[in-house]
This record gives C-alpha cells, sequence and structure tokens, in this order.
C-alpha cells in the first residue's frame, strides 16, 4: 500500500438525532447540491473485479474535480471490506477482490455500482466523512423519489450495532461468517426502500482526497438512475470516458496489488 495513505478514518453518530432527521428531509427539491461540477463516467467495459477496484483507486490519484464512475457487472463478483477476512469468502465460486476502502460483503452481479472520487483541493473534502455519506445518499434519495419511489434515508442503525460508534469504513458487525453481509444490516445514512436496504457504501481518505464506494442493489435501475444520481450531486455535469493512460496506470494497478494473492489474503 502506498505510503501516502492515510489511516481509515472513524466517523461518529450525530448526537442529536433531530439534526440528523431535519438534514435528511430539507431539500427534497434538489436545489442544494454537493459539488459545483463534476465529471460522470459511465463505464460500460467489461473488467474484473480487481480492475474495478484499481480503476476507482486510479482515478482517484488523478482528480482535479469531483468524480463519479458508474458500473455494472457482466458476471458474478464480490467485494469485500479491507479489514475483512478472506476466510469468510474464499468457497464463494465469484470473482473476489478486497476493497480499499472497508464496509462488509458485497455480492455484484445485478448492481449498479458507482465511485465517488473528492479530491483534497475541493470544499466537499473539509466536510466530516459522516456528512458526504449523508449528502451522497440523500443524493440518491433525491433521485429515486425523482423516479416515483419512496426512498427513504435510515436515521438509526441496526439494533446490534446502536451501542457502537457509526463508520461506513467499519463492518456492521463481525463476529459471524457473512454476518457482515452489508445488504442485510443497514445502518445510520443508507437508503431504504419500503424498509429495505437498498443502497451503501464505505470510504477512505488518502492525501489525495476522499474516495466514496457504493452499490445501489434489489431494484430496477434503469436507464435513468445513474443520470437522476449525477444531477442531484451537481447541476454542472461534465461526461468523460476511461483514457488510455487511466487504463494503463489501472492494469498497473491490479497487477501489483488488487489482483495478487498477497492483498486478497491480507487478513
Amino acid at each position: 500500500m502506498s505510503s501516502k495513505v492515510e489511516t481509515s478514518r472513524s466517523i461518529f453518530a450525530f448526537r442529536n438525532s433531530k439534526r440528523f432527521l431535519d438534514s435528511a428531509r430539507k431539500d427534497r427539491d434538489g436545489a442544494s447540491r454537493l459539488f459545483a461540477s463534476l465529471n460522470v463516467y459511465n463505464d460500460i467495459n467489461s473488467r474484473s473485479a480487481a480492475m474495478n477496484m484499481a480503476v476507482d483507486e486510479t482515478l482517484l490519484e488523478n482528480a482535479t474535480i469531483p468524480t463519479i464512475r458508474f458500473y455494472r457487472w457482466d458476471h458474478p463478483a464480490l467485494s469485500f471490506g479491507y479489514f475483512g477476512r478472506y476466510a469468510d469468502v474464499s468457497d464463494q465460486q465469484r470473482d473476489l477482490v478486497r476493497r480499499w476502502t472497508g464496509g462488509g460483503i458485497v455480492f455484484h452481479g445485478g448492481d449498479l455500482t458507482y465511485a465517488i472520487v473528492i479530491p483534497a483541493s475541493d470544499p466537499a473534502f473539509g466536510e466530516s466523512s459522516m456528512s458526504i455519506y449523508e449528502k451522497v445518499h440523500r443524493a440518491l434519495r433525491e433521485a429515486l423519489i425523482a423516479r416515483g419511489e419512496r426512498a427513504e434515508l435510515s436515521v438509526v442503525a441496526a439494533v446490534y450495532d446502536r451501542r457502537k460508534p457509526f463508520s461506513p469504513e467499519m463492518t456492521a458487525v463481525t463476529d459471524r461468517r457473512y454476518s457482515d453481509h452489508c445488504f442485510a444490516n443497514p445502518v445510520r445514512a443508507d437508503v431504504l426502500l419500503e424498509g429495505r436496504k437498498i443502497a451503501g457504501a464505505a470510504q477512505r481518505r488518502t492525501q489525495w482526497g476522499l474516495l466514496h464506494q457504493g452499490s445501489i442493489q434489489n431494484i430496477d435501475a434503469g436507464n435513468d438512475l445513474a443520470e437522476l444520481f449525477a444531477k442531484a450531486l451537481s447541476k454542472k455535469i461534465d461526461r468523460r470516458e476511461i483514457d488510455v493512460a487511466i487504463g494503463r496506470r489501472a492494469q498497473e494497478m491490479a497487477g501489483q496489488k488488487y489482483g495478487t494473492e498477497a492483498w486478497l489474503r491480507k487478513r
């Protein structure tokens, strides 16, 4: 791992639940945006799990303005958090990868996955990780509402997790195998539809900026959700494609890090 990487930061729950409720419910018209401008990558190329993680980190290395990359999976895959145990997923007949961000086990295949990169120079980077997590999910909720979905944000963590500090960088529960499957365990500010978690995420901060990796599951994303989501994050959208330089650097990173047994079996 690069020496430039900082230790993942714990994110504590809001002390005042009313404040959280108010912030989660305001701006339903989407007038407030997290970013002044946003680069948007709709990455439709088929990539291995290791390459997907490498592309996300490469975008973090090179970002000068906030960026969101949307991607899908045309093959069964599983990602697990940086602090997860390889032994808990080793029997899965899927493309496995350890994420750089934390969090629990995420099964990929039918989901819409995305990565948001916030460079350290952007004003949003100065906000707390909890605030960014909540604002990103509020934007997603607004996108879902625009499609007629009755989405909401989770206000309290699951019963087993209420006594622990909230952190999208940490697994919600880790004492039993597969108990840390992300979509079985909603935490504060996750997106719910009819009481069921449909979106969660994890983050990592470095001196370059913040990487927020999320997955949207158990819903038909169609062709419009990514577009609505991006517009809820910023009024100014600039569409981009993964260029040769980013692809070359990501391949190098996948070969040296995400695609190696040493990284996969790190814990």
